[in-house]
């Protein structure tokens, strides 16, 4: 079509549907599409909903079962952007089947970009990576050796190394990213921030696994999306670049911010449970590359962006209870 086209690839995401927030809002000459194995979701999940969307078209499809229609929706639209957020994502389950984390997170991609490195239309494949490939890290750069720990991390480290092969060999136009935890609203309802705030509404006790120990960092949604922008509009094939905030915290004490910022006494909402299997002790990476290259810096200081959830949750806690609040699994 144009090289003002983008494809989103799982745009039903958290992060790929403030991707596309992100795309439209960026140029009004920006046309996207959006690809996922479900159904499209409604406004209470995509921040997109908000906007005029006569720039955007949706596509369900399958990068695991309708990978030759993918392919044919992609030579058809012909984008010079595509940025692939798809795969399973839940670190915990992907002990319970291992093999559908590979399918997607690795074999699935292998598929896409195989197809993919002789297409003379595309300008930018951004692959969204994630920093659990290094397993427990503290400040780790892009040149951190890979460690996986689980068997998300491993199939998403498997992807990673197919990519990194394909610049080397064809000189494919790959840029990866690797962020923290993002969070925001609109989020999936099982993650710790929505998860803390609907169970202090709701009156339910917090399980903190392990205590709450392990030291997370956690960067708005909003910030990573213009990371990825900017990395899409000036990064070289085969670039890297992680995005995070320059502060940790652990989840304990995360959860106890979400409960002086609402009110409630820490100690009497929460409780310990074991910890999960392959849980991280760290999950920290340096960003200053992208602090350098990019002119890239996060934004939103966290309790801004909590105090963000906070409303979005409170505003929405009856069309919330009629969702499911624990992870679904999706064969």
């Amino acid at each position: 079509m144009s090289d003002r086209t983008y494809v989103v690839i799982g745009s039903n995401s958290f992060s790929g549907a403030w991707m596309v927030d992100a795309l439209l809002a960026d140029d009004p000459d920006n046309y996207v599409a959006g690809m996922s194995r479900s159904p499209e979701k409604d406004d209470l999940f995509l921040p997109y909903k908000s906007r005029c969307l006569d720039r955007f078209e949706f596509h369900r499809v399958d990068i695991n079962r309708d990978t030759q229609r993918m392919c044919s929706l992609l030579d058809q639209l012909q984008p010079a952007y595509i940025i692939n957020f798809a795969a399973q994502g839940e670190v915990a389950t992907s002990w319970l089947f291992p093999e559908q984390w590979y399918e997607t997170n690795a074999v699935g991609t292998v598929k896409l970009c195989h197809f993919l490195k002789d297409k003379t239309y595309l300008k930018r494949y951004v692959h969204i990576s994630t920093p659990e490939v290094y397993g427990s890290c503290r400040n780790a750069a892009e040149s951190a050796p890979l460690d996986p720990s689980t068997p998300y991390a491993a199939s998403k480290a498997a992807a990673d190394l197919f990519l990194f092969a394909l610049v080397k060999q064809y000189g494919f136009p790959l840029v990866m990213i690797r962020s923290t935890n993002v969070y925001g609203k609109h989020q999936q309802l099982y993650r710790i921030i929505p998860r803390t705030i609907i169970s202090l509404l709701s009156g339910r006790k917090i399980r903190l696994h392990g205590g709450g120990k392990a030291m997370k960092s956690y960067i708005h949604i909003r910030d990573v999306c213009r990371g990825i922008l900017a990395a899409t509009k000036r990064g070289g094939p085969g670039a890297l670049y992680h995005f995070s905030p320059e502060t940790s915290i652990s989840i304990r004490d995360l959860v106890e911010k979400i409960c002086v910022l609402m009110g409630y006494d820490f100690d009497q909402v929460t409780e310990t449970i074991e910890e999960r299997p392959g849980q991280d002790a760290s999950y920290i990476i340096d960003s200053s590359k992208a602090r350098r290259e990019l002119d890239w810096a996060p934004t939103t200081p966290l309790p801004e962006g909590l105090d963000e959830v906070i409303c979005w949750v409170t505003e929405n806690l009856d069309r919330i209870r009629g969702e499911p609040l624990e992870y679904v699994h999706m064969v």
